[in-house]
Formats: C-alpha cells, structure tokens, sequence
C-alpha cells in the first residue's frame, strides 16, 4: 500500500475552512505583509518550507504536524463516528426525559388520593362523635 502524497497548501485550507476562517482573516493573522492573494497562492503550494509552516500552524491555533499529517478522510470518519456516538447518546438520554406535564398530572392524582384519605378519615371521626353523643343522650 502506497503512502498518499501530502499536500501541504490543501492540508492548511482544510484546516482554515474547518475553523471558519476566510482566507483574509489568516492574511491578517499572518501579518501585514500577507493578502488573499498571497494566502489562495500558498493554499496552492504542496510543500511549504518548515518555517513558514509553523507560521501559519501558530496562526491556525495548530501544530506544524497537524498540518503535515491532515488527512480528510480520516477526519470524516472522525467526525462521523462521533456524530454517530453522540447520537446514540443523544437518543438515550432523550428517553429518559421526564415529561413536566406527566410529573405533573401524577402528582395530582397523588394529591387527590391523600384529600380522599383525610375525607374519609374526618368521616369516622364524624360518625364517631354522633355515636359518643347518642350514648351521652
């Protein structure tokens, strides 16, 4: 299996398009002497000397070897298998959500058994009192 050639310039648009930043935003990172056009040029290169490399890496917020060893595919997969995972994930913890409304509903069905109970009871407690007062009669 033969190793993929690696494209310096390609790796860093990745990388820039990854982050979100237009190319003028990394012109103005890189200082005053970089353009878009200069940036669109050096996107083109397939080598770029280390020096400049590590440049750009530090104004990407990355290492010169994230650049060198960049790789789409394995990005994809990446991302999609942690899509994948968090989607998963995401859908167990849906399913035990608790519904407000639910929670609700059950707490007043709680609530009207206990005042059904405590009705109940202050019945005996009536008819309790009438049978004392009867015998007192």
């Amino acid at each position: 299996m033969s190793e993929r050639a690696v494209h310096h310039g390609r790796n860093i648009k990745r990388i820039r398009e990854i982050q979100g930043i237009k190319q003028e935003a990394l012109a103005l990172e890189l200082g005053e002497d970089w353009s878009q056009k200069k940036i669109s040029l050096l996107e083109g290169k397939e080598v770029v000397d280390d020096v400049l490399l590590g440049e750009v890496a530090k104004a990407l917020n990355v290492t010169s070897d994230a650049i060198k060893n960049f790789d789409d595919e394995k990005t994809i997969y990446n991302i999609s298998c942690n899509f994948s995972d968090n989607a998963v994930n995401n859908n167990a913890v849906n399913i035990q959500n608790i519904n407000p409304v639910d929670k609700w509903l059950d707490a007043l069905e709680e609530n009207k058994k206990l005042y059904e109970r405590l009705l109940q009871s202050e019945r005996e407690k009536v008819a309790l009192l009438e049978k004392l007062l009867e015998q007192k009669k």
